[in-house]
């Protein structure tokens, strides 16, 4: 298995987005994507990147990414948030997941970054293990919010 951790470019926004589908269809919610590739390529590769998005890549193929942005702590200053990390389901065993969380927490120490941060469903067993596994601890005492803006 050969397979590459490189940064994205505009030109990946197909692959991104089919990506992001295939996370959504998996966390059971297809309705929910509302971007597109237009608004990655806006958001993600312009002169003020919103985001940062490694791909695995096998034999041109792209199998995995991980997508992430600043955040920044009032008590604990500059973090990376991990949004997304998905491995194509056929890859899914075979170490992609560990170099790309690998690779992220290798860009978040480039970054100034202090730590990671990201969220996992309470029912992804295999997720909580594998971060976890990496040195990774659930948070107990907060509940996420949200409030979406019309």
């Amino acid at each position: 298995m050969q397979v590459q951790i490189r940064k994205a470019t505009a030109e990946d926004a197909g692959a991104i987005m089919a990506l992001i589908r295939e996370l959504a269809l998996f966390e059971l919610e297809p309705d929910a994507v509302i971007t597109s590739e237009e608004v990655l390529i806006r958001d993600g590769f312009g002169p003020a990147p919103h985001f940062h998005c490694l791909l695995a890549v096998s034999e041109g193929q792209v199998i995995g990414m991980s997508f992430c942005y600043i955040r920044y702590s009032t008590w604990k200053g500059k973090r990376l948030y991990l949004e997304d990390l998905i491995v194509t389901e056929a890859w899914r065993g075979r170490g992609v997941g560990s170099l790309l969380f690998d690779d992220t927490l290798a860009l978040a120490r480039v970054l100034g970054c202090n730590a990671v941060c990201w969220q996992v469903l309470d029912w992804n067993t295999p997720a909580i293990e594998f971060y976890k596994a990496k040195g990774g601890w659930v948070k107990n005492g907060w509940l996420d919010m949200q409030l979406e803006l019309e």
